[in-house]
């Protein structure tokens, strides 16, 4: 400016300098950065915190979609489990009644054994009874030597025996022949027999007790 330029004229060499070094300074001095509104520094945190929070839940999002799909893989292999349940329960079925009807069969026959063996007993005893009775006209004869007969039983019966002859004698039914006694006693069966044998061993406890006993037909005490 004319006024301007008239004035700095007017000033001094020295003073000339010192407004030249100050308009530098300004002119290279940083200028001061604009300072944000308040308003808008606390929305830009807001929204940095906001980002974060979404970041935060969008992970947890993401695990729980994780288990969820773990979950899923569970339940499915237990809806395949639960579904070839009623498979397995009916060849449990099945087999229980296998069973069943095994030990049904198994009692049945059983009781028909149990039966079979009562009816075998009795007959047994009738067989016994029968046999004794066939042979209650018989006469034993213990105490010959083997094969002292002969070829002709009746003969040696006749020569040895005149009992068998038409005579009769009273017991002892025991007589002594060539040294050795000969016994005779009924014949029963060997069932029979073995039963009489039971009461040997009471005989001489008996005599001891002077207490009178006998065997009735066909092996009773």
């Amino acid at each position: 400016m004319p006024g301007g330029r008239s004035a700095n004229k007017h000033l001094g060499k020295p003073a000339r300098q010192l407004l030249f070094l100050e308009a530098l300074r300004q002119t290279r001095a940083p200028s001061p950065a604009p300072q944000e509104h308040p308003t808008n520094q606390s929305r830009t945190m807001a929204d940095i915190s906001q980002g974060a929070t979404m970041d935060c839940i969008l992970q947890e999002i993401s695990a729980v979609g994780h288990r969820l799909e773990g979950m899923d893989s569970m339940m499915t292999s237990q809806t395949e489990d639960t579904k070839s349940m009623p498979l397995d329960i009916a060849g449990f079925q099945s087999r229980v009644t296998t069973l069943e009807q095994r030990v049904t069969t198994v009692e049945t026959q059983s009781a028909i054994a149990s039966d079979r063996d009562q009816e075998l007993l009795y007959l047994r005893s009738k067989v016994i009874d029968l046999e004794d009775r066939s042979h209650r006209d018989n006469v034993r004869f213990l105490g010959f030597p083997e094969e002292i007969e002969g070829a002709d039983v009746q003969s040696f019966h006749k020569n040895n025996l005149p009992q068998l002859t038409g005579l009769t004698f009273d017991p002892p039914w025991s007589f002594k022949e060539h040294k050795d006694w000969i016994r005779m006693t009924a014949d029963f069966s060997k069932e029979t027999s073995e039963r009489r044998k039971a009461f040997l061993a009471l005989r001489p406890r008996l005599r001891q007790l002077e207490i009178k006993f006998g065997l009735f037909e066909p092996a009773r005490m």
